[in-house]
């Protein structure tokens, strides 16, 4: 067979097969690439494919872990799956359709948003078949409006919802490097009046990545676990490119130290969302960005693997 180079053929993240079907899949990239629920700038539509680009970059070889991930499990790329842009409420409807009929109870997916709204129909995907969750939240704010813009459906009220509808349990979740300017003295309050654990970006940023591990273990048990991962999580320095960028996050080395000590929990899927490529000079954050869904998609496949 004739080598072909990274940057060539078609692209789709780390070189994975392509298919709709997702029966026998373990592991499923699947972008949502929906932006209308942004507040500020928006361009996150384009999120799925600048990542999917930018994991040509990427080796398979886990040298952490010390294996190969989509070795050790099939894993596929799904491509995108449809969207109707500027009508939240329909795509969302039309999410739980696509994905309800090609998510297998046995597959674990990862989302590449799109903006932060997308988890709240990923996670009725995902609960569809692993009932109540625990949410490891990763970003900047909290997601947990009641409205935005007096409507209920955006990227500030994901977890508002999901909390309503029953997809996630707030006594099992964290909510991980909040910080910035709000606009109301309540907002900072709000996760822990609904039940999440906060550990707010002042408090991590004195927390090594072992105890910060250690407190989001604590917290969700042995239960199926969701992670959502807001590029903002991230200082600007290193992920420019998004939506509501809040000055003094963790830095690129923090996060892959933090998620790498999250190994062994039962993870039941994943997304990555709020990547803005219009705003992101040189590819910085899609690069991170790539390489984050890399962690995902080894922590994915890490309990596969006999203790050593």
């Amino acid at each position: 067979m004739a080598y072909m180079p990274a940057f060539a053929d078609l692209r789709t993240f780390l070189r994975l097969p392509h298919t709709k079907d997702l029966q026998g899949a373990d592991v499923a990239i699947i972008g949502v690439p929906f932006d209308t629920g942004a507040s500020l700038r928006v361009g996150a539509r384009f999120g799925p494919g600048a990542i999917r680009m930018a994991s040509a970059g990427l080796r398979p070889y886990h040298p952490h872990f010390r294996f190969y991930p989509a070795r050790v499990l099939r894993a596929v790329d799904y491509g995108d799956v449809s969207v109707l842009p500027g009508w939240a409420r329909e795509t969302f409807g039309l999410l739980a359709e696509t994905l309800g009929a090609a998510l297998p109870a046995t597959c674990v997916p990862i989302f590449l948003g799109g903006d932060h709204s997308i988890s709240l129909p990923c996670l009725r995907a995902v609960a569809r078949h692993n009932g109540r969750l625990a949410l490891v939240h990763f970003d900047a704010h909290t997601d947990t409006w009641p409205a935005q813009s007096g409507q209920p459906l955006g990227h500030g009220t994901p977890f508002r919802r999901a909390l309503e509808e029953g997809l996630i349990d707030p006594a099992r979740s964290i909510q991980v490097g909040l910080r910035g300017p709000v606009l109301d003295e309540g907002d900072p309050d709000m996760p822990r009046r609904l039940g999440f654990q906060v550990v707010e970006m002042d408090e991590a940023a004195g927390m090594s990545p072992d105890a910060l591990a250690e407190a989001i273990r604590q917290r969700v048990g042995d239960g199926p676990v969701y992670l959502s991962f807001d590029i903002d999580a991230v200082d600007p320095a290193f992920a420019p490119g998004t939506g509501t960028p809040e000055v003094g996050g963790f830095t690129s080395r923090e996060i892959l130290a933090i998620l790498r000590r999250l190994a062994g929990l039962r993870f039941a899927g994943f997304d990555l969302v709020e990547f803005l490529p219009a705003y992101d000079p040189a590819g910085v954050t899609a690069i991170l960005a790539a390489n984050l869904v890399f962690e995902f998609l080894a922590l994915a496949a890490v309990r596969h693997i006999p203790a050593r």
